[in-house]
């Protein structure tokens, strides 16, 4: 028993935080268990007679739960010392990162994707003109990669085209 009491004070952890911490965890299921009891009892009926599906019914329920268990975190945190505008900021800087690492992920395999269907099916060849639709985008195929296809105009300018417009856009195809 003392060892556990040393332990506490070596890592500078105070027993009534702990305590406090137990405490609250036990109240929020205490009062999580209760509400879920009272949602059951009162709001299931009351959607039936709305004409709200079971599933919807659930969801909410869940939904309440989930923001309430989420509130005893954000307590839990700052009763430990942890401030929860760090918190959030370190998660809205994740889930930036993580937004903009899928957005490019999935231009790079959309246009790969694309580049390969272009290749088996062909719908146009190198020399073909190449109309880009309802934008006008003109000129003639001269190369295509991975990610784009050049079109290079009348006027000898380079249009670089990702490959998945080819999926998105209406195209007309010349000949030589």
């Amino acid at each position: 028993m003392f060892e556990n009491v040393e332990w506490f004070k070596d890592y500078h952890i105070h027993l009534s935080t702990v305590a406090e911490t137990i405490g609250l965890v036990v109240g929020a299921f205490i009062v999580i268990f209760l509400l879920n009891r009272i949602m059951r009892k009162w709001l299931y009926p009351a959607g039936v007679r709305v004409g709200l599906p079971s599933d919807i019914m659930l969801s909410f329920a869940r939904f309440v739960s989930f923001l309430l268990w989420f509130v005893a975190l954000l307590l839990v945190i700052e009763l430990w010392g942890v401030s929860a505008s760090g918190l959030w900021t370190l998660l809205a800087g994740t889930a930036t990162i993580v937004g903009v690492g899928f957005l490019a992920t999935w231009a790079i395999i959309s246009n790969v994707t694309s580049s390969l269907f272009l290749a088996i099916w062909r719908p146009f060849h190198l020399g073909d003109i190449v109309v880009l639709l309802p934008e006008n985008l003109k000129g003639r195929a001269v190369d295509r990669n991975m990610m784009f296809t050049v079109l290079r105009e009348d006027d000898g300018s380079v249009l670089q085209i990702p490959n998945n417009l080819f999926f998105q856009k209406i195209f007309r195809v010349g000949g030589h």
